[in-house]
């Protein structure tokens, strides 16, 4: 498997033991503070690399000491990053996460030089030779730019993907909306499926995706696992029980999972399996990258663990 994962790369601070924002300026005393790389396009990125794909990342950081910081979080995962195009006018993108007990983060995020991120950045040569091409955060691009780029990878005999940042809402479906035909497997959260379609259940949404020109779409359903959908079939698969710590890239992680399944001849049943997995191990740590988990362990998890 050898992936380009373009679009959103974040660092992200996660800060661990808040049950509350002290009042003023008064302080507080936490338990962990901890960088990771994060982001549509580079937490998958850092997950996919675990797994044994070659990865290359695209998009756009900041000339910034976070830019660096997150250039040496991907790099140190195995990505090879010189597809990152570092912008001087603005600066990395970044979030501070404080979790809760209960693995819930709010977020405080910075865009930063993601919305400065265009098809000029991304030499289409520097492409050739992969397999995969994943588009995190099609948004920033706009849907026709969106689906020129993923065109492209069909045209070079790659699998597209495609994960969506933003909230659901039916004009953001209708921004990126000339990215769908061009797309084999969606990579949505169960809101942002319900809130583009406006349907009244999952299912119905994911097949109103479908009907849009999606090949698949596997939503991920938080404590309930994964849902993935076709024109043929509806699959549910539950999520695997862990002692969550926190849940930030949990989506990221089922995406590297789900793909990288698929790459290995799973079929889809097989794959969501995969992206569960992978997401418990996230859930279990502190971003994409804690803890040391690698595909055979993730597999291992797969075959033993407790489902909900």
């Amino acid at each position: 498997m050898v992936i380009a994962t373009v679009g959103v790369h974040v660092l992200d601070t996660h800060v661990i033991g808040i049950e509350s924002i002290p009042e003023g300026s008064d302080g507080q005393l936490v338990e962990t503070i901890r960088m990771s790389a994060a982001g549509t396009a580079g937490g998958t990125a850092v997950v996919l690399s675990r797994l044994g794909a070659e990865v290359h990342s695209f998009g756009a950081v900041g000339s910034d000491p976070i830019g660096s910081v997150l250039l040496g979080l991907l790099g140190a995962q195995g990505v090879d990053v010189s597809g990152l195009v570092r912008k001087d006018d603005h600066q990395t993108s970044a979030s501070v996460l404080p979790v809760r007990p209960n693995g819930d983060r709010p977020a405080w995020h910075c865009i930063g030089a993601n919305g400065a991120f265009t098809l000029d950045d991304l030499p289409l040569a520097a492409l050739e030779g992969i397999t995969h091409l994943h588009l995190g955060g099609p948004e920033f691009l706009g849907g026709e730019a969106a689906g020129q780029l993923l065109a492209h990878g069909r045209s070079i005999g790659a699998v597209t993907s495609l994960d969506i940042l933003a909230p659901g809402d039916p004009d953001m479906l209708a921004w990126i909306a000339d990215a769908l035909p061009h797309t084999d497997y969606l990579l949505p959260n169960d809101e942002q499926v319900l809130g583009f379609t406006g349907a009244s259940t999952l299912a119905e949404g994911a097949q109103a995706l479908v009907a849009a020109g999606v090949g698949c779409v596997a939503v991920t359903q938080g404590a309930k696992g994964a849902l993935v959908v076709t024109a043929d079939e509806v699959i549910e698969v539950p999520a695997y029980d862990v002692d969550v710590v926190d849940t930030t890239g949990c989506g990221d992680a089922f995406s590297a999972g789900f793909l990288r399944g698929l790459s290995l001849g799973r079929d889809l049943r097989g794959a969501a399996e995969l992206g569960c997995a992978t997401a418990a191990q996230v859930a279990g740590g502190l971003g994409t990258d804690a803890g040391s988990y690698d595909l055979a362990r993730v597999e291992a998890f797969a075959a033993d663990g407790v489902r909900r």
